[in-house]
């Protein structure tokens, strides 16, 4: 090798060093899960990240009072017909199963927005499983059993109504549009009192970095508007809007 090939392969070795630094899916999980990291301050980091909204529908609501962040596993629930005898396969069960602990289930109820996607067994399942959490683009069941168990579920309704008999799972880990929003499987979700937002796989870390500069620009913003009693004043000097 000589001079010249050892400097260009340094150089180069020297270059693609800091892809190595990129942060695992547990780095990305405890930063998002940060308290200081709202789903408010996360809506704004994406949307300056990516240009495009990151929040879910304002009617997508907890049923308790909770935090999440995990991964998400996505499935589509649509309407069948009464008449319609053939046996489908039940999808939206074998993710359950099958999904990674820590992962956040997503249900989309194509025309079923009155529709319970989950109820108490399938929360229990989940519960047990380590998953995180659901979110569900229609309603949930159950809701006292949930709560007693501690599984939180963000949806749009809450409804006696099952969906056995009425909806088949007619696909999973696809992306789907849930609460007006595009989650692909593995974009990361955190939910908490506020609501949902959606976290792209692939702006995650543009996401976090932005995050510390939120929150070093707002800790910094506190003590001004206290003596200031001023929230001007403080945007004057740290521009955080």
């Amino acid at each position: 090798m000589n001079h010249f090939t050892r400097f260009l392969f340094i150089f180069v070795g020297f270059v693609f060093t800091p892809l190595s630094w990129a942060l695992t899916e547990v780095q990305i999980i405890e930063a998002l899960g940060l308290p200081e990291n709202s789903t408010g301050n996360i809506a704004d980091a994406i949307e300056e990240a990516t240009g495009a909204r990151g929040w879910m529908s304002a009617d997508m609501k907890p049923i308790f009072d909770a935090r999440v962040v995990g991964r998400a596993a996505t499935v589509v629930l649509r309407p069948v017909l009464k008449n319609d005898n053939r046996k489908y396969p039940n999808l939206a069960l074998e993710l359950l199963d099958q999904a990674p602990e820590g992962s956040i289930l997503v249900f989309l109820m194509q025309d079923g927005l009155d529709i319970a996607a989950m109820g108490n067994l399938m929360g229990t399942t989940a519960k047990v499983r380590g998953l995180a959490g659901a979110v569900i683009d229609g309603a949930v069941r159950d809701v006292a059993e949930l709560r007693r168990i501690g599984f939180p579920v963000w949806s749009r309704r809450i409804t006696p109504a099952t969906s056995v008999g009425r909806m088949i799972s007619a696909e999973k880990q696809i992306p789907v549009k849930c609460g007006e929003v595009l989650v692909n499987p593995g974009d990361y979700i955190v939910g908490d009192t506020d609501g949902v937002v959606v976290v792209p796989a692939a702006a995650a870390e543009r996401v976090i970095e932005l995050l510390k500069q939120y929150d070093d620009k707002e800790s910094k913003m506190i003590p001004i508007i206290e003596k200031e009693k001023s929230m001007l004043k403080a945007l004057e000097i740290y521009n955080r809007y």
